[in-house]
């Protein structure tokens, strides 16, 4: 085992330090944000950042980096409050890791990228039509983070689209069913595998672990 000092990994080179700590947290979920300006123009962008906030109401947050340069999905929220989320699955993975691209605004990254624009029971913001499991998000909250200026987006879930296959009598989603995948780092995309599921973890259950 190596041990890395915070001297260690500030001494890399921006790019390998920016991989290495992207690493650490581990398998990150993979999604498409999708959004549009007053002006009608559609973005779609790739984020590794979405996060469980609650389930009375149903938030989820995400980050987008700071806006020191032109960051189109966080101005497009900001106008219109709302935004899609699409999980990416094995079949359009190459596609989704293009919208890293940093495009002029005027380029969709949806006709760039060969992704397909989707407007679902007039919700004003585009889903991706490839993707199996997509939310209509509404903007609650955001919150500057002060100490590296990124941006936290507290979300609402207004609608859920999901194949019914996925979707298990328990309330339980089966990601593995629609080939959801995660990444790990900035680049690296993996399928997954359920080891198990768990009984609720209670004092009772404890003991019956081997």
């Amino acid at each position: 085992m190596i041990s890395l000092t915070e001297q260690d990994f500030k001494s890399y080179e921006t790019r390998k330090r920016a991989r290495f700590i992207n690493s650490l947290s581990g398998f990150k979920s993979a999604n498409l944000l999708g959004t549009i300006n007053s002006k009608g123009q559609t973005n779609v962008s790739i984020i590794s950042s979405a996060f469980h906030l609650g389930a009375d109401p149903a938030l989820l947050g995400f980050i987008i980096r700071p806006d020191k340069s032109p960051r189109h999905s966080l101005n497009n929220i900001r106008q219109n409050k709302l935004c899609s989320l699409n999980q990416i699955h094995s079949e359009f993975f190459k596609q989704a890791h293009q919208t890293s691209t940093r495009y002029p605004q005027e380029i969709s990254e949806f006709a760039a990228c060969g992704l397909t624009e989707e407007y679902l029971d007039g919700f004003k913001a585009p889903f991706v039509k490839e993707s199996h499991i997509k939310m209509a998000l509404q903007l609650e909250e955001e919150k500057k983070i002060e100490i590296n200026g990124t941006h936290l987006l507290i979300m609402s879930i207004k609608t859920v689209y999901l194949p019914e296959n996925c979707l298990l009598e328990d309330g339980f989603i089966d990601l593995e069913q629609v080939g959801t995948v995660c990444v790990s780092g900035l680049d690296s995309y993996h399928s997954t595998t359920r080891l198990a599921r768990l009984p609720y973890a209670s004092l009772q259950n404890a003991t019956k672990i081997p």
